[in-house]
Formats: C-alpha cells, structure tokens, sequence
C-alpha cells in the first residue's frame, strides 16, 4: 500500500477549514516524504500503513497534524486533514509523476475535472429548483385558507431557504456560483411567478394545490439521491452530506402533505359550499 504513494501529488482542497492550496505538492519515496507550498517551503513527513489507507504524519513544529488518506483509483487519493485528531479538512490528491510519465495522470485529472464540472452543473440546477419551491410556496400560504396547513407550507419555507444556503456554500467552495446559475435562478422565479397567477384562478386549489407540492416533493427527493451519488463519485463527502440532509427534509415535508390529504379535501369541498 505505501508502495502505491510513491511519485509526486499535486495537492486540491476539497472542503473545511484549509486554504485554497495553491501550489501545494507532495512527493512521497517509501516510507518518508515532504509537502511542499511554492518552490521554497518544505515540511518532512513520515508515512505510516493503515488498514485502508495510510497516514501522513508530520514533525515538530507540526506534529499534531496528520494527512489520513485513501486510494479512489492508481493515481488519485482523497484524504482529511486531522489536527489533534479532530478532522479540520479534506483534500484530493493526483498524481504528477510515476515512472517518468504524465500520461496517466492527465488522463485521471480529465476525468476528475469533468466530474467536478458536472457536479457544480447540478448544484446550480438543485439550487433553481429550490428557488422555484421557495416562490411556490409563498403561493401556498397565500391561497391556502386554513391555517394548520399554512403553518405546515410556513415551516418548509425556511427548511427551503437553510436548503438554499447549504447549497451556495458548496457552490463557493468548489468555486462557483457561475453567471449561468444566476440565470437558472432568474428562469425559476419567472416559471413561478406565472404557476402563482395560476394557482389564484384555478378551480379545486386545495386540493390541487396539494396534489403539486406533493409531486414537487418527489421531484426534489429524486434530485437530491441524484446529487448525493454524483457527489460520492466525484470524492465530494461534505456535498453528498449536503445532499442527505436535505432530502430528508423533503421526505418530511411529503409525509406531513400525505397525512393531510382529508383536510386539503375538506378545504376545497368547504370552498365549494360542499362540506360533508
């Protein structure tokens, strides 16, 4: 295992407290190594074997931090950085040197880039989708006219909206938002603005109504098992948690419509002069 360590690793934070990493190598020979930042700092290491892994175990004056990490393939590794044996971060490293060649390592960061791109692609989307709950949602309250159920829309408002938040702290860490999702986020809130009129006018709203956040709960849940396993693949575990988090969110808020489906019915037959 510390056999396959050895070459030199170009070193990008993934998440947590560690800087941007900028210039930030590794070059590992057996059972020693050192971490470089620019061309002048270096800082020795030791490498120690772990049963699915290794540990990067630095001296003094950096003795209480160690590098914990694991193979994802030949030439990548992701690792989490300890200080005391606490986690403060997580990093990835590629391989920049194996036997005299980059090829493989050009080819490994292709693909890893292209993971990273299509996971911020579908941040961004979740994020306008959850732009479009938020807005449905003020239309919920307003046509909604019993107030057990509006406290109930009320509540999910803000789950939404801390959603929201968890979502554009990952899209900062991994160096978004992009203009583009400034976009998608402008398309959501037309989208429903214009689902908002139509609620106002549509005939049977409560239980209609109902019926929609019911499908759109689903529609999230799905986005988010989605992104979660977008995430694992892309060695992303602070986004995949991200993503857990938020679905069962969503997963409550679809129970709480379902165990209400007799008083949206009785809302709407109530409505109508219908009430039974």
């Amino acid at each position: 295992m510390i056999g396959d360590l050895d070459g030199d690793w170009r070193v990008e934070r993934v998440g947590g407290l560690l800087p941007p990493m900028v210039g930030v190598r590794k070059r590992i020979r057996g059972e020693h190594g050192e971490t470089r930042v620019g061309p002048l700092l270096r800082y020795p290491l030791r490498v120690e074997r772990r049963d699915e892994g290794a540990a990067l175990v630095y001296g003094p004056p950096f003795s209480a931090l160690v590098d914990e990490v694991s193979p994802q393939s030949q030439h990548l590794w992701v690792g989490r950085t300890t200080l005391g044996g606490s986690p403060v971060g997580r990093f990835r490293m590629a391989r920049i040197g194996y036997h005299e060649t980059t090829q493989p390592q050009e080819v490994t960061m292709t693909h890893q880039g292209g993971l990273n791109r299509k996971l911020v692609e579908y941040i961004e989307y979740v994020h306008a989708l959850e732009q479009n709950i938020l807005l449905q949602l003020d239309s919920l309250v307003l046509n909604t006219g019993d107030q057990d159920l509006v406290a109930i829309f009320r509540r999910h408002k803000e789950e939404t909206r801390r959603q929201q938040q968890r979502l554009r702290e990952r899209l900062r860490a991994l160096g978004g938002p992009r203009p583009v999702s400034v976009g998608k986020d402008l398309a959501a809130i037309a989208t429903a603005q214009v689902k908002g009129v139509g609620d106002v006018l549509r005939p049977d709203k409560g239980v209609q109504n109902a019926r929609d956040a019911y499908a759109t709960e689903h529609v999230e849940i799905a986005a988010y098992e989605i992104l979660e396993r977008l995430a694992d693949r892309a060695g992303d575990e602070e986004t995949a948690a991200v993503a857990r988090e938020n679905r069962a969110e969503e997963e409550a808020m679809a129970q709480r419509i379902s165990a209400n489906w007799d008083r949206f019915l009785d809302l709407t037959l109530a409505e109508q002069g219908l009430r039974v």
